[in-house]
C-alpha cells in the first residue's frame, strides 16, 4: 500500500496539489494569453480575465470543498483523541469555525475578482489568509498541549515553523501593499496588470507578490503536516433504514428494525 493510500491521508494530499495546480495553471494560462507579467503576478491577478478566470474559479472551488472536509476530519480526530479535556474540545471547536471561516473567505476570492469587486475580494482575502493564520495557532496550540502522548515533537515544531513563515509573509506583504497603495507611486494600480522595471513603484510591488506566493504556499504547506496524523483515520459511513420502503412517512422503530446497509472504511 502506498503512503498516501494509507488511512484518509489523500485528503491533504488532494488539497494541496489541487490548490497548488489552480495557481500554477490559471498562472500558465495568463502568461500564454499575455493577460499578465511573468515575473511573479499577484495570484488574484492570474484569475482576473476569461478564460484563466473560469479556470481559477472552478478549481479554488473544488479547494474550499477539500479543505472544509480536511478541517471537519482534524476537528473529529482530536475530539475522539481528547473527549475528557474541555480546553483541547474548546480550541478544538474554535479551529474548525475559523477553520470553516477561511475556507467560505477562499469562495469568495474565486468568485469575486480584483478588478472587478476589490472590497469584497479584499475580504474573501482577509478571511481566508487572516482568519486561516488564526486557525494554523489554533492547530499549533492543540498540537504543543496533545504532545508527547498524542503528538510528536517534531510535527509540533513543523507547525510552528509554517505558522512562522506564514506571519512572516503577512507582514512583508502588508508593509510592501501599504507602501504601494499609499499613493505615492499613482492611482488605480489595483487594475494594473502590467509593470515595466523601470517604473516608480516596482519593488515594492515585486515584494508584495512574493510575499503573496509565499504566504498561499505556507499554507499548503501546513496542510501538508496533516498526512501523518491522517494515516491513522478511517472513514465509515452507516446508514439506517427509516422504514420498510420508499414511499412511507418515517417513523420510530425499534432498534430490531434498524438495517445496516453500508458500512465500510475508506
Amino acid at each position: 500500500m502506498w503512503w498516501f493510500q494509507q488511512g484518509l491521508s489523500f485528503l491533504p494530499v488532494a488539497l494541496v496539489v489541487w490548490s497548488a495546480a489552480s495557481f500554477v495553471f490559471s498562472y500558465i494560462t495568463a502568461i500564454v494569453l499575455h493577460h499578465v507579467d511573468p515575473l511573479v503576478p499577484y495570484i488574484s491577478d492570474t484569475g482576473t480575465i476569461p478564460p484563466e478566470r473560469c479556470l481559477f474559479g472552478i478549481m479554488l472551488n473544488v479547494s474550499t470543498f477539500l479543505g472544509m472536509a480536511t478541517m471537519y476530519i482534524r476537528y473529529k480526530q482530536v475530539y475522539s483523541l481528547s473527549p475528557e479535556k474541555p480546553k483541547i474540545l474548546w480550541l478544538n471547536k474554535l479551529g474548525l469555525t475559523l477553520g470553516w471561516m477561511s475556507c467560505f473567505g477562499l469562495c469568495i476570492i474565486a468568485n469575486f475578482q480584483k478588478c472587478i469587486l476589490y472590497y469584497i475580494h479584499v475580504l474573501g482575502a482577509c478571511l481566508t489568509f487572516g482568519v486561516g493564520t488564526i486557525y494554523m495557532l489554533v492547530q499549533t496550540v492543540l498540537s504543543y498541549l496533545m504532545q508527547p502522548e498524542l503528538h510528536s515533537k517534531e510535527i509540533f515544531w513543523a507547525r510552528l515553523a509554517v505558522l512562522l513563515w506564514s506571519c512572516s509573509s503577512i507582514l512583508s506583504m502588508f508593509v510592501s501593499s501599504v507602501v504601494l497603495y499609499s499613493g505615492l507611486y499613482g492611482q488605480n494600480l489595483v487594475q494594473k496588470l502590467h509593470w515595466d522595471p523601470q517604473e516608480r513603484g516596482y519593488i515594492p510591488h515585486i515584494i508584495s507578490t512574493v510575499s503573496e506566493w509565499s504566504l498561499a504556499f505556507s499554507f499548503l504547506s501546513f496542510f501538508l503536516t496533516y498526512i501523518r496524523d491522517f494515516q491513522k483515520i478511517s472513514l465509515r459511513a452507516v446508514v439506517t433504514l427509516q422504514g420498510q420502503t420508499l414511499h412511507e412517512s418515517p417513523r420510530s422503530f425499534g432498534a430490531e428494525e434498524q438495517a445496516l446497509l453500508v458500512a465500510g472504511s475508506i
